[in-house]
């Protein structure tokens, strides 16, 4: 059985104006995860991912593609502890 686990992601590259957090909203959803994805001022996307270890794996995996029309140039993801798991994937 996989263990739950969050992912908190930083996304850059030309990621913003190209529906990235719609897309990976409907990933996230596809695979099951729960968590959101924001803007940031500096041009980043940041994720936050929780759900079962291979869904949230194979997420972030995604992460590095986006959309079609997305040019991702660095992922940075790291493992967070989380005491509430986000229910269903926002878009902030």
């Amino acid at each position: 059985m996989n263990r739950k686990i969050c992912r908190h992601c930083f996304v850059s590259g030309r990621v913003q104006g190209v529906a990235f957090r719609y897309a990976t909203q409907r990933q996230a959803q596809a695979l099951g995860v729960s968590g959101w994805a924001r803007n940031l001022a500096d041009g980043r996307v940041e994720v936050l991912a929780c759900g079962e270890s291979d869904a949230v794996d194979k997420l972030c995996a995604w992460l590095h593609q986006g959309p079609s029309l997305a040019r991702v140039t660095e992922v940075q993801c790291t493992l967070v502890s989380q005491a509430d798991y986000p229910k269903g994937f926002g878009i902030g």
